[in-house]
């Protein structure tokens, strides 16, 4: 049976990442979400799903905030929209799906004695941003920055992640808020989604100890409610480089990320991080606290 894995946060400018990916197993019946942080720089993103199309029979990506910073530290027009624009196209050219395609429909069975069962879910990649709403509710927007620099804590998105032509990430975030509604609204009643964004979907999965306020660049309030206002069997993010397995109100929340070399076991290979989501775990469990994989 097909399965349909995820991964992120590849960060494939890293040496013994990009090492590890070029040694992974093929999977040619197979289908792999890349949940963002593949890549720093256009060619480097290529590189990487040129490698990968060979690995897989197809892919899924959506961006994550390293994929969108400015090329040649700001001094190419290659940032923003424009750079978003030129990675839909990029992956388009290569048949990569991206948050701009249709969804596509995962047909899973299952049997169940004599009997199959047949479920289609719609795979929803996703591209949403963050607006610095994970924040306590006594720190304002306007103090949100320099709440999280009391603690020595900042994000070089400031510095590399331009939003143009919008005047700020929070107005790039909501515009991309409305459009994935609409979107999503739009395609529910063909099945269960799995949603797939870069950015964790629920404040409370950001564990952070010694950089707790990094918060701020994870996600946004608008979609703590996402995994019951749409019907909802998955919802799968990177990220935060803490990788885990949750489920809330019945839905399963998997943190895919790989992260940088001191983040995973090198000797498990790349291999040992793809995360199955489809069929997945044959039983759905009540919700409970993190199931961790290191």
């Amino acid at each position: 049976m097909p399965k349909l894995y995820a991964i992120s946060d590849l960060h494939v400018e890293v040496t013994v990442n990009r090492e590890a990916l070029e040694r992974m197993p093929n999977y040619p019946e197979d289908s792999l979400i890349l949940a963002g942080d593949i890549a720093n720089t256009y060619a480097s993103l290529k590189a990487a799903l040129e490698l990968l199309n060979t690995k897989f029979k197809q892919l899924i990506w959506v961006p994550g905030n390293h994929e969108l910073w400015n090329e040649d530290n700001g001094n190419s027009d290659l940032k923003g929209v424009k750079k978003y624009d030129a990675l839909v196209e990029l992956c388009r050219s290569l048949n990569v799906i991206t948050p701009e395609d249709p969804y596509p429909v995962w047909e899973s069975k299952s049997a169940d004695g004599n009997n199959t069962n047949y479920t289609n879910y719609v795979i929803a990649p996703l591209f949403l941003l963050y607006d610095y709403s994970f924040r306590p509710d006594h720190v304002s927007r306007e103090g949100a920055l320099k709440w999280a620099a009391e603690m020595k804590i900042g994000c070089t998105d400031e510095h590399r992640l331009n939003p143009a032509p919008f005047k700020t990430r929070d107005d790039w975030c909501e515009s991309r808020l409305r459009y994935t509604e609409t979107r999503l609204l739009e395609t529910q009643e063909k099945g269960p989604f799995i949603l797939i964004n870069h950015y964790p979907l629920r404040q409370e999965f950001i564990r952070f100890k010694r950089i707790e306020r990094f918060s701020l660049w994870c996600g946004t309030r608008a979609t703590h409610d996402w995994h019951t206002k749409y019907p909802t069997h998955v919802a799968v993010s990177g990220h935060l480089h803490m990788r885990a397995t949750d489920y809330r109100d019945g839905v399963r929340f998997e943190e895919v990320s790989l992260g940088y070399a001191k983040h995973w076991h090198h000797d498990k290979g790349i291999e040992g991080y793809l995360r199955e989501i489809l069929p997945g775990p044959s039983k759905k469990l009540l919700d409970h606290g993190p199931t961790w994989h290191f």
